[in-house]
């Protein structure tokens, strides 16, 4: 019995590590279809991409309604969706209602929808202003900082190839995934893909 301990004892550790192993990697895979993130690029999220899973969320500054200085590391422990969009942008102002619906269904301490507009400076205003009427007051204004490293924060989550861009991060600030283009975030593969990264 002592020799079965000395070698069962080990073998159950080192299954254990392997499994923990397997799951930290599968978690980071770029797409396969065992990434259950992937599973969702169907339907209303047909765009939805997982190839820069797991890129931590950028460090470059974005500014609230109040003029403050905001990163994304003031969300740690909340999983972000974070929409860049502009006035200018038909789609943008086209799937703003239904960002607002999934916040309204899943806004919470754990879970929270960042647009960020990137409308000119004499154009926040009236961003400001267009949002509260898409949104119906139920999301909060966010915009570029000021000067020249204002776009650092777009180009830095990877969003840089057109609007609108929306991109997923888990409570610890890591990428989940992308969509770039128009979407319905209050189809059920939206609301589903949320709570499927709040559980986790």
């Amino acid at each position: 019995m002592d020799r079965f301990l000395r070698f069962a004892i080990p073998t159950m550790f080192a299954g254990i590590a392997l499994g923990l192993l397997f799951a930290s990697i599968s978690a980071c895979s770029n797409g396969s279809t065992r990434d259950p993130v992937a599973n969702f690029a169907g339907g209303t999220l047909t765009k939805l991409d997982t190839s820069d899973r797991c890129a931590a969320a950028p460090v470059a500054p974005f500014v609230d309604a109040a003029g403050n200085s905001v990163t994304f590391q003031d969300f740690d422990g909340q999983v972000v969706l974070v929409n860049y969009w502009a006035t200018w942008c038909g789609p943008c102002e086209r799937e703003m209602p239904s960002l607002a619906s999934l916040q309204s269904a899943r806004g919470d301490d754990a879970f929270k929808v960042i647009a960020i507009s990137v409308d000119s400076p004499e154009d926040r205003a009236y961003a400001e202003q267009r949002l509260r009427e898409l949104s119906g007051s139920v999301l909060d204004f966010y915009t570029l900082a000021d000067g020249a490293d204002g776009w650092q924060v777009v180009y830095d989550t990877g969003a840089g190839g057109g609007f609108p861009t929306t991109i997923l991060y888990d409570q610890a600030g890591l990428k989940v995934a992308k969509v770039e283009g128009e979407a319905d975030w209050s189809s059920f593969e939206a609301v589903a893909l949320i709570d499927l990264i709040k559980d986790n």
